[in-house]
């Protein structure tokens, strides 16, 4: 059974992203599944393409990193030739009003004059990767849901109208893992694109960057349940009461972040300086993801008349 889960390069990689997602899919994971950056997403808005080079090499050399094995790891754009043909077929599939009454696509567009249309077609690209991999399953949150039915839906439609080409996927809505927030503001999740950083733990952050951004957290309720649902997500242990003692709280909490992520930490610094590693994984990656789908996407061209 292979399951597909993606990170967009939209901004470093996190504390959040890693305990809530990459450490599971380490864990967790198998080598029929597939892990991805998804850089082609990244392009629905305004973006800096050095930028988005730059931390699309840095996403996949930190999934390395992470444990996820490297086999299952692969980068969007480097099967942009067989997503490309596969979204168009979908894309004369899906009808306009499904695209259009995509959540994330109503409120990423209110009140802006002019927004990519991509932004409004990107779930069928969603799609694509999805199919084209044969996925059984696709871990994704609450907000994600939409986009996974859409891709059953054209599965089911092409399959129905043309022949069996897809595996009809199911979306699954993981146990509730680390819901980590900003350090600063506790009422809002930790988000690699936020504009102000002082309260987002990056996995790249040297220590001593570490030991300050905790030292600043604020001391509200929001903020001390934050950084004991860290601690206990560092440790796997339940934390002692700190309520009276914040000052501790921070320094042990600190020290908790740097060492879950220096392993990690390392591992993406040594992947980094070493492109020639980090390119062969990348290639290998693509090779064993575009040999999988070959077949699935010759079907699909094949049934819809293209081939």
């Amino acid at each position: 059974m292979i399951r597909l889960s993606a990170i967009t390069p939209s901004g470093q990689v996190h504390l959040g992203n890693y305990l809530g997602a990459l450490r599971t899919w380490a864990r967790e994971g198998t080598q029929d599944d597939v892990y991805f950056i998804s850089d082609l997403h990244a392009m629905t808005s305004s973006h800096n393409p050095q930028r988005l080079r730059s931390m699309t090499r840095e996403q996949l050399a930190v999934l390395v990193a992470s444990g996820i094995d490297p086999a299952s790891v692969c980068v969007q754009s480097d099967l942009i030739r067989e997503l490309g043909a596969l979204n168009w077929v979908l894309e004369c599939t899906c009808t306009y009003g499904e695209a259009a009454r995509m959540i994330q696509f109503k409120e990423k567009s209110l009140g802006r004059d002019s927004v990519r249309l991509s932004l409004l077609t990107y779930p069928v690209l969603m799609a694509a990767d999805i199919l084209l991999q044969g996925t059984a399953e696709v871990p994704v949150g609450e907000d994600q849901l939409q986009h996974v039915e859409l891709a059953r839906a054209l599965a089911r439609r092409f399959n129905n109208a043309y022949g069996e080409a897809f595996v009809v996927p199911t979306a699954v809505v993981p146990k509730v893992g680390a819901r980590i927030k900003d350090l600063s503001d506790p009422t809002r999740k930790m988000d690699k694109s936020a504009q102000n950083s002082t309260g987002v733990v990056f996995v790249l952050d040297d220590p001593d960057l570490v030991r300050r951004k905790v030292r600043r957290a604020v001391s509200s309720t929001e903020g001390i349940a934050n950084l004991t649902e860290i601690l206990a997500s560092c440790t796997g242990k339940d934390p002692e009461d700190y309520t009276s003692r914040f000052a501790d709280l921070k320094n042990v909490v600190a020290e908790a972040v740097i060492e879950e992520l220096r392993p990690v930490r390392d591992r993406t610094l040594e992947l980094l300086a070493d492109p020639a590693e980090l390119d062969r994984i990348r290639s290998s990656g693509a090779d064993r993801a575009r040999d999988r789908a070959q077949h699935r996407l010759n079907a699909a061209l094949r049934l819809s008349g293209l081939m």
